[in-house]
């Protein structure tokens, strides 16, 4: 048995989705612990293409059981949409396959109203999908859980208790339309009606199934530098984005967890606002950004893109106790003379190796940085490490004594068969 932890160590958008599908193989069942359809994974099979926003990548894979933890919040239409996304290419989508935590917070219909509304003024850059809202509701004790949505009793009870409060709200605060609550009420059992054979105790189910001797994989959504404690808060998602809240937004002990893999991109991007010290504002940024297709999965928002930045991965690697380390999209930085990797942040004179919590001092932070030499071969054709060009393997080998954890896996293009695995992870 071994239990694996696949968190993003930069700001989101690693490549957690092709590296989770990779690890499928030899897992029994994934779980999705955080986060909600904020998060979007791509991943390109053969000629297909699929997106997935809340169920765990481990569908595409038969035999697989894919579960979503008690940590994530949940739209259910969402949900439902996916299932029949999937259903349509041909994938089996059952209580067989996928298992949704009965403790699991519901994105209500006004929480997307609220969160979209809330950062025209606020500014965040949320993707407007009812996210934080629905995670506040949780945090006081208001919120609506899936073992509500799925007993039309319960959801009307609990959406009675809710909606005096959200109608005043929409309507005195954010000058929107009156909320129907008759019609809310109708959907929402309607889609719980659909949503019930796919419920369970996650945390009963994974305790028996690592009495099993199962293999477990927990995905993150989002990355380290979002997480609410620890990223660049205020600009940050609404839930902790590290390797510990495997263990608490699926319901397991710590001591279940035998290694964690960080996703690193081999530079660095981040959408929405909120600081990015690496950030390149000119030719070379947008070259990362065509070359890597560097657009969100869930918006479709150009993605900010800069340098491979080693203070932000150190403080990730820190936070999350992280074993290995995934590199992925190498092949974007082929073409490249030189590439430049910031080693630190120098900051009124003085020289900082750890990320500052004073969001003030990132607006005139000045970066240190390495410049290694390049490479021009494409990589999307290389299997074996020994393969890679010689400056590549070098780029490789700088990051891994920069950062003192090993590459276990190398992506060098989108296909699944495009990755080179240094080292297998579940022994």
């Amino acid at each position: 048995m071994a239990n694996i932890v696949v968190v993003g160590t930069q700001w989101g958008d690693e490549g957690k989705g092709k590296i989770v599908d990779l690890l499928t193989e030899k897992s029994d069942l994934i779980i999705r612990f955080q986060g909600g359809n904020n998060a979007g994974h791509t991943l390109v099979v053969g000629e297909k293409k699929v997106v997935l926003h809340l169920i765990p990548s481990g569908i595409l894979h038969p035999g697989k059981l894919c579960v979503i933890g008690s940590g994530v919040v949940l739209d259910p239409e969402i949900l439902l949409e996916e299932i029949d996304a999937l259903k349509e290419k041909g994938y089996e989508v059952s209580p067989d396959t996928v298992a949704i935590s009965d403790r699991t917070h519901v994105i209500m219909p006004y929480h997307r109203i609220i969160d979209t509304a809330r950062d025209c003024t606020q500014g965040i850059g949320t993707t407007g999908r009812g996210i934080g809202p629905a995670y506040e509701d949780k945090a006081r004790r208001v919120g609506i859980r899936v073992v509500d949505l799925i007993n039309e009793t319960y959801l009307q009870k609990k959406l009675d208790a809710a909606f005096e409060e959200k109608q005043e709200y929409v309507t005195r605060m954010l000058k929107l339309k009156p909320l129907d609550k008759d019609r809310m009420y109708e959907k929402l059992a309607r889609m719980g009606a659909r949503i019930k054979p796919y419920v369970r105790d996650v945390s009963v189910l994974l305790d028996a199934m690592m009495k099993q001797g199962k293999h477990l994989l927990f995905e993150g959504a989002q990355g380290a530098n979002l997480d609410m404690d620890h990223g660049t808060y205020p600009y940050v998602t609404s839930s902790n984005t590290v390797a510990g809240q495997a263990c608490v937004g699926s319901g397991i002990g710590p001591t279940a967890i035998d290694a964690v893999l960080g996703i690193c991109k081999a530079y660095t991007t981040r959408v929405g606002g909120g600081p990015f010290p690496t950030e390149l504002n000119d030719e070379t940024g947008e070259r990362l950004r065509a070359f890597g297709g560097e657009y969100g999965a869930t918006t479709g928002r150009p993605r900010r893109c800069g340098w491979l930045d080693l203070v932000a991965l150190r403080h990730s690697i820190r936070l999350s106790a992280i074993s290995h380390l995934a590199i992925t999209k190498l092949d974007v930085l082929s073409g490249f003379e030189t590439i430049k990797v910031a080693v630190a942040y120098r900051s009124n004179g003085k020289i900082l190796e750890n990320m500052p919590a004073n969001l003030d001092m990132y607006t005139d932070l000045e970066l240190v940085y390495d410049e290694l030499p390049g490479w021009e071969e494409p990589l999307n054709d290389i299997k074996a490490f020994g393969d890679l060009p010689e400056n590549c393997k070098a780029y490789l080998s700088y990051i891994e004594g920069k950062l003192g954890v090993k590459a276990a896996i190398v992506s060098v293009g989108p296909k699944r068969e495009e990755t080179i695995v240094l080292k297998n992870l579940f022994g």
